[in-house]
């Protein structure tokens, strides 16, 4: 630097004095930072600072797994970079629901679909998060079955047991009575 420079500006001289010292070239080497997929960094480090501050966020979409914030000081990171990790919305299942009650969930995590009383799943009962933000295997449905001790029942009890839902139980009560009034005129005319 130039006597004329050194002078006007010492400060600048005596830090760039301080950093060779502290931070000789080929030792230091922070000016790299980790990257993310799905993600983005920035460097929040202070101007004085001999440590070089990153921060990470994610994309939409995504949720951060490991430190938001980590440092470097003499070419080493204080942590690896975090992940960003996709996220699954619950599934809608009619007539049946999840082992794990969430609103979303993280890439790889497994849930098991449990159906309603009555109702078997079709397709797949464990579902995955994938990188893509959607289920793997495909979200089953919940499909009515006719258990073998429905098909002849009369009335009662038994006919609340076999039906899916109280309007077909008390359709199937109104059809019962309909039909044992045609029974019982049909006997009366005879």
């Amino acid at each position: 630097m130039a006597p004329k420079l050194q002078s006007t500006f010492p400060a600048l001289c005596l830090l760039g004095v301080l950093t060779l010292l502290l931070c000789p070239s080929g030792l230091c080497d922070c000016r790299r930072f980790p990257s993310i997929v799905h993600g983005s960094h920035k460097d929040v480090s202070s101007f004085w600072s001999f440590t070089t501050v990153v921060q990470y966020e994610c994309d939409e979409g995504y949720v951060l797994i490991g430190q938001p914030e980590i440092t470097c000081r003499h070419s080493h990171w204080s942590a690896p970079a975090p992940v960003c990790k996709a996220l699954c919305q619950r599934p809608k299942i009619k007539n049946g629901g999840l082992t794990v009650h969430k609103d979303q969930y993280a890439e790889a995590e497994s849930v098991t679909v449990q159906c309603d009383d009555g109702y078997d799943v079709i397709g797949s009962r464990n579902l995955t998060c994938s990188e893509k933000r959607t289920w793997l295997p495909a979200v089953p449905r919940c499909k009515w079955e006719d258990p073998k001790s429905c098909e002849q029942v009369l009335a009662g009890k038994k006919i609340q047991q076999c039906l899916p839902n109280p309007e077909d139980v008390k359709m199937a009560l109104e059809i019962y009575k309909l039909s044992m009034e045609i029974q019982h005129l049909h006997n009366s005319s005879t």
